[in-house]
């Protein structure tokens, strides 16, 4: 089919059948406003902000939302007109007549798109005075809060929650004026089948979803005398936290943080890619045993915590294809509180453990009640989201990009680019086949990078041949991706040895806890930081990590010993529909 020839503030521009006239605008670097419309989601045309101006075969103009209007050959269109800018200054204006005069104390000061948009059209007074709404906030989960009163219905955390995540915790309630977006029979979010992947915060243009802060109990536990604060840091962060100061995405400052998390306060240091590489010593060695014993198929990954909580919903069956060991983040916590403490003569009581991670639903993770030690104690104190360290650092006036270089502390700070991997799709299971090859072959020369398991596509297939077998090999990223697979799994349509499965797009880099705004784009050249620094480590392998061997060597034995599987290791639960 040949292109639609159009004309777009009198330039002309072609586009394939099927574009809309946002497209066409975007073809030539036109920007439109928008508040409703995103790529990845379905077109609503829901809050109008697009609205540009259409000339009809008689000379008179019409206005049309440019996200959902079809191009057609011939159109011309203006995107700034009077008139256009009028319509749009009216829009904003309608949606402020409702919305909380509370911009000073809005956790999204500064990043709100409506914010945004106010400035950009010079609106410097409220025209219209609306009734405003009185919802209750919802404070359920130890990850999100919502805060219904800021809704304005542009429809985003619905659709993400529906046609990326196929979560369905979300939908529109209500008609008219008293229209809201929320869990159905009117629970709390905490009462149904919410994973806490925070997609619907990154994706919410003002602050109707948020994060649940703990950035005052860790400011408390700081200025403890007897409390002894240590800190690991997850491995995406290195390549997002930068964005907070207004560097590009993908700026690594790998070297820069430990130096402003010791200006915090923080005693000791950690990096949770260690936790990784011992993730991947004992995930790829429960892969070698299925491998050995020709099953069962497939081993899954057990290191995303909103796919963990989406399993055990919807998938509760799949829990013995589950790899029981813990998350990087609870392996760092379990051995800071034994293995650490031992060997400084500590009281695991008096150490508070404090993660930063660029995900809402690690928060869930550290208090589930398998995490806790003997004694009641968790593995992991509280976590900060990206957004949140960043939060953190401003607080301390820290101006993280201008820090001199620092290093991690040695054995839980040291690590591979195998951990760092584990930031981005397809990476643990890549990381884990760097180890698991050469346990198979201990004399061939396994592959560092395997192509097949890099990209954004969000099913990625293949095999490899290690040793005498042929692995055959999945990744998903997206959890409504992961539904795809299993069911096809479930019907006997899929031969998978091992699948990977990350919550959110793109990973880790794409958690709900980074910064705002991410996009693809954003994951990309996150995940691009990600590889580069792989590639930079002198030890690419996690069995290879003089650290991990001592681990073993002084502490833990083998992999999945006795107690490895007692502190590295845990269980699922399979939950109604409707239980948390």
């Amino acid at each position: 089919m040949t292109d639609i020839a159009l004309s777009i503030n009198g330039i002309p521009v072609e586009v394939p059948p099927g574009s809309t006239l946002l497209d066409a605008a975007h073809a030539i670097g036109v920007r439109i406003p928008t508040l409703c419309h995103d790529p990845q989601l379905t077109i609503s045309g829901a809050c109008r902000m697009c609205v540009v101006e259409v000339a009809n075969p008689d000379g008179s103009t019409r206005l049309e939302p440019a996200c959902s209007y079809p191009a057609r050959d011939g159109m011309s269109v203006r995107t700034n007109t009077a008139e256009v800018r009028n319509a749009r200054r009216t829009i904003i204006e309608l949606i402020l007549a409702n919305h909380p005069r509370a911009c000073q104390t809005c956790v999204r000061n500064g990043r709100c798109q409506l914010q945004s948009l106010c400035r950009e059209y010079s609106i410097d007074e409220i025209r219209y005075e609306g009734e405003k709404r009185c919802f209750e906030v919802d404070t359920s989960t130890v990850a999100l809060t919502r805060h219904p009163d800021y809704c304005i219905l542009c429809g985003k955390c619905v659709k993400v929650c529906r046609e990326v995540q196929g979560v369905h915790a979300l939908d529109y309630v209500n008609r008219g004026f008293n229209t809201i977006t929320m869990p159905a029979f009117d629970r709390d979010l905490a009462h149904t089948v919410c994973v806490l992947c925070g997609q619907c915060l990154l994706k919410c243009p003002v602050a109707a979803i948020r994060d649940r802060s703990y950035v005052d109990e860790v400011e408390e536990a700081l200025d403890d005398p007897q409390r002894i604060c240590i800190v690991q840091i997850a491995p995406s962060i290195r390549a997002s936290v930068g964005e907070l100061f207004g560097l590009p995405p993908g700026t690594l400052l790998t070297n820069k943080i430990p130096t402003a998390l010791r200006r915090l306060g923080f005693r000791h240091v950690f990096d949770t890619d260690f936790g990784a590489d011992m993730a991947v010593m004992e995930e790829g060695h429960e892969l070698v045993e299925r491998i050995r014993n020709a099953g069962p198929f497939p081993l899954i990954t057990s290191c995303s915590p909103g796919w963990v909580k989406y399993m055990e919903h919807f998938f509760p069956d799949f829990i013995p294809m589950m790899s029981s060991t813990k998350s990087p983040q609870q392996i760092v916590g379990a051995l800071t509180k034994t293995f650490f403490a031992q060997r400084m003569g500590i009281d695991p009581a008096r150490i508070y453990l404090v993660s930063i991670m660029p995900c809402s639903a690690k928060k869930y993770e550290s208090q589930r009640p398998e995490t806790r030690m003997d004694g009641g104690l968790h593995e992991v104190d509280v976590v900060l989201t990206t957004r949140e360290f960043g939060d953190l650092l401003r607080l301390h006036e820290i101006d993280l990009p201008s820090l001199p270089d620092g290093d991690f502390d040695p054995i839980l700070g040291e690590s591979t680019g195998a951990g760092l991997m584990f930031g981005v799709t397809g990476g643990m299971m890549e990381a884990s086949l760097r180890t698991v090859a050469t346990v198979l072959d201990p004399k061939g020369e396994p592959p560092l990078e395997f192509p097949l398991l890099r990209g954004t596509s969000g099913i990625k297939r293949g095999s490899v041949i290690v040793g005498d077998h042929e692995v055959h090999l999945c990744a998903v990223h997206g959890l409504g991706n992961a539904r795809k697979i299993l069911e096809s799994i479930r019907s006997g349509k899929e031969n998978i040895h091992f699948l990977e499965v990350m919550a959110c797009p793109g990973g880790c880099v794409g958690g709900g806890g980074q910064p705002l705004p991410t996009t693809d784009e954003i994951r990309k050249r996150r995940i691009e930081a990600m590889y580069f620094e792989d590639r930079g480590k002198p030890i690419r392998q996690a069995h290879r990590s003089p650290a991990v061997r001592q681990i073993y060597r002084d502490f833990l034995g083998e992999p999945l010993s006795h107690k490895a599987h007692e502190l590295l290791h845990t269980t699922y639960t399979p939950r109604t529909p409707r239980g948390f």
